[in-house]
Formats: structure tokens, C-alpha cells, sequence
């Protein structure tokens, strides 16, 4: 029997078990600007009809007293290694689908453990004793009816699909509910007058792969309760991406390549951090009006370099022809290759190698202040100028002044950490203010001369003793200027 094992609302669950301000409310995670949009929607939150991928504007719209959190991908990371292991105690066959859910096969475990439901709740009771996170699972004799048994109770449910009862459930199972049916063949499957899986059973093979290629073939094998897909242990990683959505639509080439470069370095940072290669880039585009292309190039030479990426990017951007506003911009790499694997080396040193060796030492140097103060401590200078700048001149010598704002997640809230920040400005001379979040975060602005705000952005993201800092995040500068020196808002 396999088992499908689906945290519970994943990223949400566990910032309301770190913070207990935040349980049995409204709670999304993701970033808080004008364009964001849902990455995970506590079940308190979608009773008002909140869901992943919904815009933020539009969840506010829904519920008005939403709480929004900012992600920390480290933290579930971490959780996510910690169910994984959990998982893997009671079966060596494991094969991790997401950071939230995971496939295990316990045919052979029954004898240690007892039948696949007992598995089942022990995992489940571990997992809630060692972490307090609930999940639901799903039992079925196949891989795609146990993903959609795991779905039939949530949250914290336990469903069994036993093998004399698949012939029903597929006679009868929505065809919107089996996984890899999305909006293009739903629009086949109402030409057709397919309503439920069972329904397939109706066609030839031959119709199901002219209308809908090689996913008919599937269709025809799982409507008779065929599914051959194995679970797949020690599954390498495919590709490593990150995108954004702007907080305005651009059609800017330069604008674009800005935020092009930032996302290389973020993909280029997990590529040394895993110490992986890779031997192709990915552009992905999506516009004003929701539609998107992507664009890929293979690389002559396997590399895990920030330049490389971003230079194979900007190439792929500009065979793009921009007639639309451009609202998100996505990076990515695939064709991963571990880096200390063996390789076929050049018999001559090819032109660029000793440029190459440059720039790897430039990344393992931003890699190493990125790792000790944050991403956004050192950018390259064509970044730089994001912050609000104005220029004041004092004893015939120009000093720019910067108003920058920052939002600190973690063990932050109380006096101390802001009677502290209050007391760092003051020294460094930065006017501003520090105040709590209902979110459990804190919000603090600097206005100063630039090197100062740095070193208070940098203090924020060490913070005091007492203190855990988990995330500190950028935003958008208010409108407000001239503060009259460093107070504590409440």
C-alpha cells in the first residue's frame, strides 16, 4: 500500500505554532506589497474563500482583518527535514514530492509496524508530538488515489481507499480531482461530456491520445486503476528557480534586466550552497494580461556562476520581443549535476577561463557577507540605486541622505529589542522609528546618512542578545521624510 502524506496549510501552521498570536486567526503567508499574492492560507483564513496563489489585494478584500505574515523558507526548510526523517523511520521507500508532502510505499512494513492505517497514525501522531503540525494522509494500493485520498478529510485527516473499493471511487472520482487535469483539458473533457474518471473508460486509446497526447495514455491507465509509477527514492533535484512579481507592471528593458540580475544571484547563491552545477538557464515572463512564455538555453560548460546565469539570461531576454507590460520575471536552472562529479577537462585553457576564476572567487566572497548579514547587505552596483536618495551639501562636500524601511520576523516583539534599536540609531545618528506588527514582525524605518541606515539595516538583521532574528525583509520607503530623531511608535 502507498501512502500520500500532505502537511496542513504548511507555512501558516507553522508560523501559528511559533507565535501564538497568530492561532485560530486569518493568517496568509507571503510578502506584503500591492502585487503580492498568497503563498499558503491558514483554514481560518479560506473559510472566508482565501487560496494559494490568490492576489493579496483580493484576500484583503475577502477578509478585512487578514493577518499577513512574511515567509521564512529556512524555518520550514527545517521543519520539512525533520517529517521527512520522521516519515522514513517506518519505511526506507520515500520519495519527498514537495517541502510539504511526500510518497511512502509500507508494503514490506507491516510486519514491524502493524497495517498501513496503524503506519499511518504513528506517523501522524509523531509528526504532531515532535513538531505540533498536523497532517492528513491517504492509504490506497496506487500513488494517484492516494494523493487524492489524503485530500478527502483535511485538515488532519486519515483516509483509506482499500483495494476492492477502487473500482467505485474511480467510477465515480470528478475528473478535476485527478492529478495533471488542468484548465486546457478540462476544456477537452466537457467536448467530450467526460464528467468522471470512470467516464474515460468509454473511449478508445487512439481518441484519448489525438485529444490529449501523451497524458491519454495515463487517462486510459488510470481509469482502470493502472498506475505504474513507482516510488522513487534519492529523487535528484531537477531545477532551482526564483521569481517575482513586480509591484508595478514594467516594460522597461533596463528595469527588467535589474530585477533579471537580483534573481540570477539568488539562483546562483542555492546553486554553490547545494553545490550543484547546472547546464541550462530558463527565462520565465508573464504580462500584464496573465499570459507567459519561458525561454531556455543549454550551456556549452556546466556552471553554478551568478555572471553565467545572469549573462545566458540577459541574452534570452533580449531575443524576447516586449509588446505588453511585463508583471513577473522568473529565473531558473536545470540539468543539475553534482560538483564534485567527474568531468571531461579541456586539453587548453578555453578564452574566458581566467574572467571565470575571478567571478568565482567575487561569489564565494558574496556568499560568505550574504551568509553573515543577508542577501540584500551587498548588492552589484547597478542595484544600488533602490533606495530614496536625496543629496544635502554640508561644508562644501555632498553627503546622501537614505530612508529605508525594514520588516524584522522572529523573536522580536517586545521593549527590549525596540528600546535597543531605538538606542543603536541614536548612536548612529539615524532618525526613524521601530514599532510592533500584528503579525509578530516589527517594522522599523531609518532615515540618515547611507553608510549609517546600512549599519542599522545590518544591526536588524543580528539584532540584541535576548533577540532571534529569522528574516529581515526590504519594503517600500513611506512617504513620510524629516523625522525628528528615533522613537519608539506604538
Amino acid at each position: 500500500m502507498i501512502l500520500h502524506i500532505d502537511m496542513d496549510a504548511f507555512f501558516a501552521a507553522v508560523e501559528q505554532r511559533d507565535n501564538p498570536a497568530l492561532r485560530h486567526r486569518p493568517v496568509v503567508v507571503c510578502g506584503d506589497s500591492p502585487r503580492a499574492v498568497v503563498s499558503t492560507a491558514s483554514y481560518e483564513a479560506r473559510r472566508f474563500g482565501i487560496h494559494s496563489a490568490m492576489p493579496l489585494f483580493q484576500a484583503r478584500q475577502h477578509c478585512p482583518h487578514l493577518v499577513v505574515v512574511p515567509g521564512n523558507r529556512t524555518k520550514y526548510a527545517a521543519a520539512s527535514r525533520r517529517i521527512m526523517e520522521i516519515i522514513s523511520r517506518f519505511t526506507p521507500l520515500v520519495e519527498p514530492v514537495s517541502i510539504d508532502e511526500a510518497y511512502a510505499d509500507v508494503t514490506g512494513c507491516t510486519t514491524l509496524f502493524g497495517p498501513p492505517r496503524d503506519i499511518a497514525r504513528k506517523i501522524k501522531d509523531t509528526v504532531f508530538n515532535d513538531l505540533s503540525l498536523t497532517c492528513s494522509i491517504g492509504i490506497a494500493p496506487v500513488k494517484f488515489l492516494a494523493k487524492i485520498a489524503s485530500d478527502m478529510n483535511k485538515p488532519d485527516g486519515l483516509t483509506l481507499i482499500a483495494g476492492e473499493q477502487v473500482p467505485d471511487i474511480i467510477q465515480t472520482l470528478p475528473i478535476h480531482k485527478v492529478p495533471g487535469v488542468g484548465k486546457q483539458a478540462m476544456a477537452r473533457m466537457t467536448e467530450l461530456n467526460i464528467q468522471t474518471l470512470g467516464d474515460i473508460k468509454r473511449f478508445e486509446l487512439s481518441l484519448l491520445t489525438r485529444k490529449f497526447g501523451k497524458f491519454g495514455l495515463r487517462l486510459f491507465q488510470l481509469s482502470r486503476g493502472m498506475d505504474d509509477d513507482a516510488i522513487r527514492t534519492g529523487t535528484a533535484r531537477k531545477s532551482i528557480s526564483n521569481e517575482t512579481t513586480l509591484e508595478k507592471d514594467i516594460s522597461d528593458a533596463g528595469a527588467a534586466l535589474k530585477v533579471l540580475l537580483s534573481l540570477s544571484g539568488r539562483v546562483g547563491r542555492e546553486l554553490r550552497h547545494k553545490q550543484l552545477l547546472c547546464e541550462s538557464v530558463f527565462i520565465k515572463l508573464k504580462f500584464s494580461d496573465f499570459t507567459q512564455i519561458t525561454r531556455t538555453r543549454k550551456l556549452q560548460h556546466r556552471t553554478c556562476s551568478t555572471e553565467a546565469v545572469f549573462h545566458q539570461a540577459r541574452d534570452l531576454f533580449g531575443q524576447v520581443k516586449i509588446h505588453k507590460p511585463i508583471r513577473l520575471l522568473g529565473v531558473g536552472v536545470s540539468h543539475l549535476h553534482n560538483r564534485n562529479e567527474p568531468v571531461q577537462l579541456d586539453l587548453v585553457s578555453l578564452p574566458g577561463h581566467e574572467s571565470k576564476k575571478q567571478w568565482d572567487s567575487v561569489d564565494r566572497a558574496m556568499d560568505r557577507i550574504h551568509e553573515k548579514y543577508g542577501r540584500d547587505m551587498v548588492t552589484p552596483a547597478v542595484l544600488s540605486p533602490l533606495t530614496t536618495r536625496s543629496s544635502k551639501r554640508r561644508g562644501g562636500n555632498m553627503t546622501d541622505t537614505v530612508i529605508k524601511k525594514v520588516t524584522i520576523s522572529g523573536k522580536v516583539q517586545g521593549v527590549f529589542y525596540r528600546l535597543e534599536t531605538q538606542k543603536a540609531a541614536q548612536k548612529a545618528n539615524v532618525n526613524g522609528y521601530v514599532k510592533n506588527l500584528a503579525n509578530g514582525s516589527v517594522e522599523a524605518v531609518f532615515q540618515g546618512p547611507a553608510q549609517a541606515v546600512d549599519r542599522m539595516v545590518a544591526w536588524c538583521r543580528q539584532g540584541p542578545p535576548a533577540a532571534r532574528v529569522d528574516q529581515v525583509i526590504e519594503g517600500t520607503p513611506p512617504a513620510q521624510t524629516g523625522f525628528n530623531g528615533f522613537e519608539i511608535r506604538y
